[in-house]
């Protein structure tokens, strides 16, 4: 391993064009190798990014949601292949958003039932709440009613709600980012009879030692949260605050499964690092190595992968793995694996090479496609 140096260079570079600050580690076999912390996590503050910073993780949330699921998939609690309403019966009879070739829309039942693996594979047909299609638009009016009625809600009372929103397309036959793996965060809770945090801090945090890594704030982590930004007309950046930060509150009832956790970077490194060993963490076995191979196993279909849209990758559960790295212009491993954050941060999980990578910064938007791929490069260069 060696010429981390060109890794270092281009963090740096980064916060002199792009960023305020960012941060990266790079580890293998259970041995950090590289760790480089650059700019600032406040400009306003002057307060530089440091291993304490903290980071909104917003969507790099599934990839422990969907972990920690799969650990309750291995007990035998559930399988991929069962439907979703036989642990959340509201999702028993859906509909489907159906466009006329006049272009109207009707609404029908579904043919089929939404399947645990579709859950984990985002084609449920639940979008996101934007946009404009019938089903964003009705998530939308959904979440302001619920607003209205409970102030502050549950991700099990929001989930259950959801059941009430046609879906945009039949379970199982297209592929849409969106509020699936929000389901897989309610099944943990129905299936454990726990809030999802507690099942992610005894079954995951505590043994990994992520003491920073959480829903809520406590102690000092809201002053080590890192500020995010947007860049201006101008091309200056201008600090915003941070979406969803009130769900990091101590009074908030929320812990989404597929965003709101905050982690640092040696936190989250911990966590790669032990999907990239065989599932082990300093002796103690936390997920089989076979269920992190099904994790990272392509499960789209021709017709998914072409709304997937993501060169090179396919899309497992809960995760993108390599399945071209021709066609995805990349130097990782076939079957590589990981995911990406609203504001910026990424990871990639290499098994072939017990080799991970953790890259964060905050940035609306996040200027993924530019940063990243030169991360994945030079970290991987190194092997």
């Amino acid at each position: 391993m060696g010429k981390f140096q060109h890794l270092d260079a281009l963090l740096t570079d980064f916060t002199k064009t792009n960023l305020a600050g960012c941060a990266c580690a790079v580890a293998r076999n259970g041995e950090i190798l590289y760790e480089g912390y650059h700019g600032f996590a406040s400009l306003n503050k002057e307060i530089p990014v440091s291993s304490d910073t903290l980071f909104r993780l917003f969507s790099m949330t599934k990839v422990v949601v969907c972990t920690a699921a799969l650990m309750l998939f291995e007990r035998g609690r559930f399988l991929l292949n069962e439907p979703l309403h036989e642990y959340i019966p509201e999702y028993k009879d859906m509909q489907v958003v159906k466009i006329k070739p006049n272009g109207d829309t009707q609404i029908e039942g579904a043919r089929n039932p939404i399947l645990i693996k579709d859950a984990f594979c985002m084609t449920t047909g639940i979008p996101y709440p934007f946009g404009e299609s019938e089903s964003a638009r009705q998530l939308r009016d959904l979440h302001q009613r619920l607003k209205d009625e409970h102030g502050k809600y549950s991700l099990l009372t929001e989930v259950k709600a959801v059941a009430q929103v046609p879906l945009a397309f039949e379970p199982g036959t297209q592929w849409l980012y969106g509020y699936s793996h929000d389901l897989v965060g309610a099944l943990i809770e129905v299936i454990s009879g726990k809030p999802l945090g507690q099942f992610l801090q005894e079954e995951l945090f505590e043994p990994l030692e992520m003491t920073s890594t959480g829903y809520r704030f406590h102690g000092d982590l809201e002053a080590r949260m890192a500020a995010c930004y947007t860049r201006t007309d101008s091309g200056n950046l201008e600090e915003i605050p941070g979406p969803l930060d009130e769900h990091h509150q101590a009074d908030s009832l929320y812990e989404g499964g597929g965003v709101g956790l905050y982690s640092t970077v040696r936190d989250y490194l911990a966590f790669t690092q032990m999907l990239a060993n065989g599932g082990t963490w300093k002796g103690e076995q936390i997920i089989g190595r076979k269920t992190i191979d099904l994790m990272r196993t392509n499960h789209l279909n021709e017709t998914q992968l072409a709304d997937f849209k993501n060169d090179g990758y396919g899309y497992g559960l809960g995760v993108r793995t390599m399945m071209d790295p021709a066609a995805g212009h990349s130097n990782s491993s076939l079957g590589e694996f990981g995911w990406t954050g609203a504001a910026g941060t990424w990871a990639s999980v290499d098994p072939s090479e017990g080799f991970s990578v953790v890259y964060m910064h905050q940035l609306f938007p996040n200027m993924e496609e530019y940063h990243h791929p030169r991360v994945r490069a030079a970290a991987y260069g190194c092997l």
